[in-house]
C-alpha cells in the first residue's frame, strides 16, 4: 500500500514543480525573453566569426564596392535579388570591413526576426505555443546559419514578421499607425528578397478574411489597401526593371535553368519527371528537414505540423482569430509556394529559398507539441530546448556546404599569402567562376574596399583582371565550378584565346563549395600534379601549357 500511495504523490509533486516553474517564467517573462534574445545574438555572432566569406557573400560585397550609390544599384541588377542588401553594404563598408562587421546586419536582423515572431505568435496563440516557437526560432541551426551570412534572408524574415505582427496589432487596437508601418515593413521585405512577393500574396489573402471579420475603421482599411497597392507596384517595378532582364544577364537562359542546377536539382518542378502531388508532398517534407537541419526530426516535425493544422481547425475558439482563419494563415504560405513551384516560378523544398515559410512551419509544429504536452509551459520549453540542442549536435548538412574548420579565415589567409609570394607575377592564375569571386575579393584586397577592380570581359567566356601584381583569368558564370572535363575544355580554350606559349606555367586555384578538381585530376598520371591544400575547400596547383593530357573522354563530367 505504501508503494501505491507514493505514485500519485510523486506525480502530484512533479506537477506542482512544473506549475511553479511555469509561474516563474510568466512572472519574469520579460527578463527571460531578454536573456534568450541575448543568447541567440551571442550564438549568431559566434557562428559568424572566424570564417572567410563564401562565394555568394563575396559576390554581394563586390557588387556593393562601387564609387557611388547609383553604380552600386546598377551592379545589384546583375544579381538575382532586390537591391536593398547591396545598398546597405555599400553604406556599411565605411563603418568596417571585417567579415563580422559585414555580417552584422544579418546577425541583428536574425535576432530581430526571433523577437518579432514571438510578438506575432503572442497575438495568435497561447503562451506554451509562443515560447516553443521562440526557442525554435532562436536556436534551430537553420535560423542561426541564415543569420551568420551576408545574405538577404534574415532581412526578409525580420521585415516580413514585422509586417505580420503590426497587421495583427493594427486590427486589435484599430491603429492607423500600426497598419501604416505594417505596409512599410512589407515594402522593405520585398526590397530584400523576391520570395517576399509569395509571402505578400499569402498574407494578403489571409488579411482580407481577417478584415472582413474584424471590420477595422475606414482609415485603417484605406491604409491597408494603400499598402497592398504599393506592394504590387513594387513587384511590378522590380519585374520590369530587374526580373524580366535577368535572362539577358544569363545569356537567354531562363532563371530557372540558370539557377536550378546543380545546387537545387530537386527543388524545381519538372513536368513529366515527377507527379505534381508527389513533388508537393516530398518537397514539403524537405522544408521541415531544412527548418530543423535534421532529417529524422524534420520528418517528425512534418507530421507534427499536419497534426497541428488538424488541431487548430477542430478548436472551438482561439480568441482573436477563428480556427478557420488561423488554419488558413498556416497553410496559405505553403499553398502559394506550391503554386509558384508547379508553375516553375520559384524553387520549393529543403533550401534557404523557402525560408519565408519558417515562421508558419514552426508555429504549426509548436501548436501540436504544446497540445501533446497538455500546454504545460515549463515542459514545452524544456522539450523545445532539447529538440534544438539535438538538431545542433547531430545536424544533416545540405549542399552546398563548407565545414566551419575548412572555412577558417586562417586557411584563406594562408592561401592568399601563397599566391602573393609563391606565384610569379608573369604567371597566370586560372579559376572557375566561384573561385574568381573569392580571389577578386581577397587577393585583390577588396575587403579594404579600395577602388573596384577593373574587369576585362572582352574575351567571350572569360573575365580577366589584375590585382596584387598578378593576372587572373576566370570563367564566366556558365562554369560555376570546374569538373575534370569542363576544366580540360576550358584549359584548351584558355591557351588558345590568350595565346599562351608552350612551357608557360599557369596556376589553377579552386575554392568555395565544389572543390574536387585536384583530387580528380590526380587520378590521371599525365597531369603530374603537386597540389597545395589549405584545408579541404582551398587548393592551388600548377600546370604547364603544352604538357601531355589524358584522353578527355576518360575525364568525369561531374
Amino acid at each position: 500500500m505504501a508503494e501505491t500511495s507514493e505514485i500519485p504523490a510523486t506525480a502530484s509533486g512533479r506537477q506542482a514543480l512544473l506549475e511553479r516553474i511555469s509561474d516563474f517564467f510568466e512572472k519574469h517573462s520579460t527578463l527571460w525573453i531578454c536573456i534568450l534574445l541575448l543568447l541567440g545574438f551571442a550564438v549568431r555572432r559566434w557562428r559568424a566569426s572566424g570564417t572567410y566569406l563564401n562565394p555568394d557573400e563575396a559576390m554581394h560585397l563586390l557588387a556593393a564596392n562601387q564609387t557611388s550609390w547609383r553604380l552600386a544599384y546598377q551592379a545589384s541588377l546583375g544579381l538575382a535579388h532586390p537591391p536593398l542588401l547591396v545598398l546597405l553594404l555599400h553604406g556599411l563598408r565605411f563603418l568596417g570591413t571585417s567579415e563580422i562587421v559585414l555580417r552584422m546586419p544579418s546577425i541583428l536582423a536574425g535576432t530581430a526576426f526571433c523577437w518579432l515572431t514571438y510578438k506575432w505568435a503572442s497575438m495568435l496563440f497561447g503562451r506554451s505555443v509562443v515560447w516553443i516557437v521562440l526557442i525554435f526560432t532562436l536556436f534551430l541551426p537553420s535560423t542561426i546559419d541564415l543569420s551568420a551570412e551576408v545574405r538577404q534572408y534574415t532581412l526578409l524574415l525580420a521585415f516580413a514578421m514585422a509586417s505580420a505582427y503590426l497587421f495583427e496589432r493594427a486590427l486589435e487596437t484599430n491603429s492607423a499607425s500600426a497598419m501604416l508601418f505594417s505596409g512599410v515593413s512589407l515594402w522593405l521585405a520585398i526590397c530584400s528578397h523576391y520570395s517576399a512577393l509569395l509571402f505578400a500574396a499569402a498574407m494578403g489573402i489571409y488579411e482580407i478574411f481577417r478584415m472582413m471579420a474584424g471590420r477595422p475603421s475606414p482609415k485603417v482599411s484605406a491604409l491597408w489597401v494603400a499598402g497592398q497597392v504599393i506592394a504590387i507596384g513594387l513587384g511590378a517595378f522590380f519585374y520590369v526593371s530587374h526580373i524580366s532582364r535577368l535572362s539577358q544577364v544569363y545569356s537567354g537562359s531562363s532563371i530557372i535553368q540558370s539557377l536550378g542546377s546543380p545546387y537545387l536539382p530537386n527543388s524545381y518542378y519538372v513536368p513529366g519527371k515527377i507527379n505534381p502531388l508527389l513533388f508537393i508532398f516530398a518537397r514539403t517534407g524537405g522544408v521541415f528537414q531544412f527548418a530543423f537541419a535534421q532529417l529524422v526530426v524534420g520528418d517528425l516535425a512534418y507530421a507534427m505540423f499536419l497534426l497541428g493544422i488538424f488541431l487548430v481547425l477542430r478548436q472551438p475558439s482561439l480568441g482573436r482569430v477563428s480556427p478557420r482563419q488561423l488554419g488558413l494563415l498556416l497553410l496559405l504560405p505553403f499553398a502559394v509556394g506550391w503554386a509558384a513551384a508547379l508553375t516553375r516560378i520559384y524553387p520549393y523544398g529543403g533550401t534557404r529559398h523557402s525560408a519565408f515559410l519558417l515562421p508558419f512551419a514552426l508555429a504549426g509544429v509548436g501548436f501540436a507539441l504544446a497540445h501533446l504536452l497538455k500546454y504545460r509551459l515549463a515542459l514545452g520549453i524544456a522539450v523545445a530546448i532539447a529538440v534544438a540542442l539535438f538538431c545542433n549536435l547531430f545536424p544533416a548538412h545540405r549542399q552546398p556546404y563548407i565545414s566551419r574548420a575548412d572555412q577558417s579565415s586562417a586557411r584563406m589567409n594562408a592561401a592568399v599569402e601563397f599566391m602573393r609570394h609563391q606565384i610569379a607575377p608573369d604567371e597566370i592564375i586560372f579559376a572557375d567562376s566561384q573561385t574568381g569571386i573569392l580571389v577578386e575579393h581577397y587577393l585583390c584586397d577588396q575587403q579594404r574596399f579600395a577602388q573596384p577592380v577593373t574587369e576585362d570581359h572582352s574575351m567571350p567566356g572569360f573575365i580577366s583582371f589584375d590585382c596584387g601584381g598578378h593576372r587572373v583569368v576566370v570563367t564566366d558564370w556558365k562554369t560555376s565550378f570546374f569538373t575534370p572535363r569542363s576544366f580540360y575544355d576550358q584549359w584548351q580554350t584558355l591557351a588558345s584565346k590568350y595565346d599562351l606559349q608552350p612551357g608557360a606555367r599557369v596556376w589553377i586555384a579552386q575554392m568555395g563549395w565544389s572543390t574536387d578538381l585536384a583530387a580528380e585530376l590526380e587520378k590521371f598520371p599525365e597531369f603530374h600534379l603537386a597540389p597545395h591544400f589549405f584545408g579541404n575547400r582551398i587548393q592551388i596547383f600548377d600546370l604547364t601549357v603544352g604538357q601531355s593530357m589524358p584522353d578527355p573522354k576518360l575525364l568525369p563530367t561531374s
